[in-house]
């Protein structure tokens, strides 16, 4: 089985790719052994444009936030993940998670059934009980988690990375009021977004077009994060992506300079219920 669905699902490659780079560094800010084994079954996409080699810098600091805030989660005795729109992400085998963690991996039908035949093939064993879950974020996904053991009486830490921008603002709403229907106290939630700056920015432009031409469009931005998700019940913290390069010895990327993007921003930003 060879090639990941096209549109959306088909820009997990490019976070796997960047994945798969920083692990080969001796000094990298975490190790995923499947990141190549995904890319290389998936396809590799070459000739990656200049706005693509510097997305990799934020995909590879954006990996190490998430990951210290869902280890974070674990830490403070919370027992249930659900990563939404979930892509190529191998967290569930290579973060060091309780014994008795459920994880639970959301996402399209088509892209559940890929990853799940490449790890198949690899003999990858998960740290934690792992369950893919076949469901669009559009669609009645929360039955789907339900059916395949999500509890909604435990505490849980939830991700939603890399996937609301691609949603209309009223379907993004939608996903948030699903997720705080199912979250008990004590919940976590880590997201990602932008803001329209960010969207307008010139040097977005070529993406965004290659993006649209594969039904990939970005649809959807967020001004004031803070107050977006408390708006949906979350106390929110924003951690700017500058602060995180510098806390994490890395050179600032180009794309969280504000004397290179001005207004521009790629919120990563930590909730509590």
């Amino acid at each position: 089985m060879t090639g990941l669905p096209s549109g959306v699902s088909r820009t997990a490659v490019l976070i796997a790719q960047a994945r798969e780079g920083e692990s080969a560094r001796p000094s990298g800010l975490f190790h995923d052994p499947l990141a190549r084994p995904l890319v290389e079954a998936a396809g590799r996409i070459d000739g990656v444009s200049e706005a693509g080699r510097r997305a990799a810098d934020h995909f590879v600091l954006r990996t190490r936030y998430f990951d210290d805030r869902l280890t974070e989660a674990a830490a403070a005795g919370i027992r249930q993940v659900v990563l939404l729109a979930a892509g190529l992400d191998t967290r569930a085998f290579r973060l060091g998670w309780p014994e008795d963690l459920a994880l639970f991996e959301v996402d399209l039908p088509d892209l559940v059934a890929f990853k799940e035949k490449v790890l198949a093939d690899q003999g990858a064993q998960p740290r934690c009980a792992r369950k893919a879950v076949a469901a669009d974020l559009r669609e009645d996904w929360p039955a789907a988690l339900t059916e395949a053991g999500f509890d909604p009486e435990r505490p849980t830490a939830w991700l939603i990375e890399g996937v609301l921008m691609y949603l209309a603002p009223e379907d993004g709403a939608r996903v948030l009021e699903r997720v705080g229907e199912l979250s008990a106290p004590g919940s976590r939630l880590s997201v990602e977004h932008v803001n329209e700056a960010y969207l307008r920015q010139p040097a977005m432009r070529p993406a965004m077009n290659r993006l649209q031409a594969t039904q990939a469009a970005w649809l959807s931005s967020v001004e004031d994060p803070v107050d977006w998700l408390a708006g949906f019940g979350w106390r929110a913290e924003v951690t700017h992506q500058a602060d995180l390069a510098r806390s994490l010895g890395r050179p600032v990327p180009p794309m969280a300079d504000s004397s290179v993007v001005g207004a521009a921003r790629i919120w990563l930003v930590t909730a509590l219920s």
